[in-house]
């Protein structure tokens, strides 16, 4: 009985919490239910005050915009209207402007026909003054036949003989005087030229010298040149194709070879080993080899800034190369780029003083020496080697003509041009002027020997020696003989 009490009692416990739980959610449903709607009420009024804000907004940008549009539309149309008054004053005043042309041409042809009127009136006068002569004439040619029996074509004739014998008289004198004339002016200007030429042009000269001198920080590295049994100065002469002079001179050695470029690189391989340290035969091929490429550059660079000096552009890379190559060549003391750009300014002057064209000139004369420059060993002359070279590489027959001129070539049915003359005479000039060259070595030599044997050959001398280039000469002699 109890068991079932409990039982009873628990299943009632049970419905009564049930109850009481499900009361209890209720009510909590229905609380959060209407703190939701007073969320969303919330929220619609923010929502509500956020639109009106931005439909303020919105309605004071299209206010502010509206306002700029009109001030634009004003501004624009002022502009207009500006523009249309300053073109309705400018039609006025071309229509003023017509008037008085219209004004103006009546008046010209109001005075055109007075003029017309006034040429008939005078050409009527002419006509009667005209045959008021005729017949004046012929009654003094009758009279004149009269008095000379003869009649008015033989009294021509003779009259046009005498007045051609004196006209051939006098144009013979006239020629004369004008051939003088000219020739004097001719002479005197081609004077003025050259002098101008000459005195705008720079001078300078390179004392010729095959052999170039090497200092030395001390006598030491010359052991170091040479190397062990002479491999290094075998291998460095091998490479450069130098000849290495080495003697007692101190602090110094001396590199002999006729190719000046060969020669220069030489000199300055043989520094940088110098500088380096480092000297053997593999070092010694290696910067040869580097300083060969230097030097190229640097002719190609003396080659480009050479035509940039003188003015004259587009030549081929290889003729600025071979140009370059000038720079190391001389010829009796006098350097050869120098000289080719001494050409080329003095020929451009030349023939801009004629009134010629300078730039195929110009471009002719800086080339004209360019022969010199090539390596290979070849039969022809320098300057038939220049014409080549300049052919080859795309130059026209002016320029090679020019430069088989300037030294002293020309082929047979060759047309001598102007410019072919001027850089003839740009080259002689640049030759001749003073200084421009020195003599040779050998040439100088000969000279000293010749004057110790004049003054040897007097009696009771026993030596000579001359001294400062023969300006002084000191004699040994036996005073019992003098």
């Amino acid at each position: 009985m109890m068991t079932i009490v409990a039982i009873v009692l628990a299943i009632a416990s049970l419905g009564v919490g049930f109850a009481v739980g499900w009361i209890f959610r209720q009510k909590l449903g229905h609380d959060k239910i209407a703190r939701a709607e007073e969320h969303v009420r919330q929220i619609i009024t923010e929502a509500k005050q956020e639109a009106e804000g931005l439909k303020q907004s919105k309605q004071l940008e299209i206010r502010e915009e509206l306002f700029q549009k009109r001030q634009e539309l004003e501004a624009e149309a002022n502009q207009r209207f500006q523009q249309a008054q300053k073109l309705e004053s400018q039609l006025a005043n071309r229509e003023m402007n017509l008037d008085r042309k219209v004004d103006l041409l009546n008046k010209k042809k109001q005075e055109l026909s007075q003029f017309e009127e006034s040429l008939r009136v005078r050409d009527k006068t002419l006509q009667l003054q005209q045959q008021e002569l005729e017949r004046l004439t012929r009654e003094q040619n009758v009279r004149l036949e009269q008095i000379s029996g003869l009649t008015t074509e033989e009294a021509r004739r003779l009259q046009l003989n005498n007045v051609f014998e004196q006209a051939k008289q006098e144009a013979a004198q006239t020629v004369k005087e004008i051939k003088d004339r000219a020739r004097m002016e001719a002479n005197r200007e081609a004077k003025e030229i050259i002098v101008q030429a000459i005195q705008r042009t720079a001078i300078s000269h390179v004392v010729e010298s095959t052999v170039s001198i090497v200092r030395l920080p001390n006598d030491d590295m010359k052991g170091r040149i040479i190397g062990r049994e002479g491999r290094n100065i075998r291998s460095f002469e091998g490479t450069t194709g130098i000849e290495v002079l080495i003697d007692d001179t101190p602090e110094m050695v001396m590199l002999s070879g006729f190719d000046p470029v060969r020669r220069e690189v030489a000199k300055l391989a043989l520094e940088k080993l110098i500088t380096d340290g480092r000297i053997h035969p593999g070092r010694i091929e290696e910067v040869v080899e580097k300083t060969r490429e230097e030097v190229e550059e640097l002719m190609r660079e003396a080659g480009e800034q050479v035509m940039l000096d003188v003015g004259v552009h587009g030549l081929h890379s290889e003729l600025i190369r071979h140009l370059g190559r000038l720079k190391y060549h001389t010829r009796m003391g006098q350097n050869l780029l120098q000289h080719s750009i001494e050409t080329a300014i003095l020929a451009g002057i030349i023939s801009a003083e004629l009134g010629l064209e300078t730039h195929w000139i110009k471009r002719a004369a800086l080339l004209h020496e360019i022969g010199n420059a090539v390596e290979q060993e070849s039969e022809s002359s320098s300057a038939e080697l220049g014409a080549e070279l300049a052919r080859r590489y795309g130059e026209n027959e002016v320029v090679e003509n020019a430069i088989l001129f300037a030294n002293n070539l020309q082929r047979e049915g060759q047309v001598l041009t102007a410019a072919s003359v001027i850089v003839g005479v740009a080259n002689e000039i640049s030759i001749a002027r003073p200084g421009a060259q020195k003599e040779m070595l050998s040439n100088y030599f000969q000279r000293m020997s010749q004057l110790e044997s004049i003054a040897n050959s007097f009696p009771g001398v026993i030596n000579t020696y001359a001294l400062q280039a023969g300006r002084e000469i000191r004699v040994a002699v036996e005073h019992t003989k003098v």
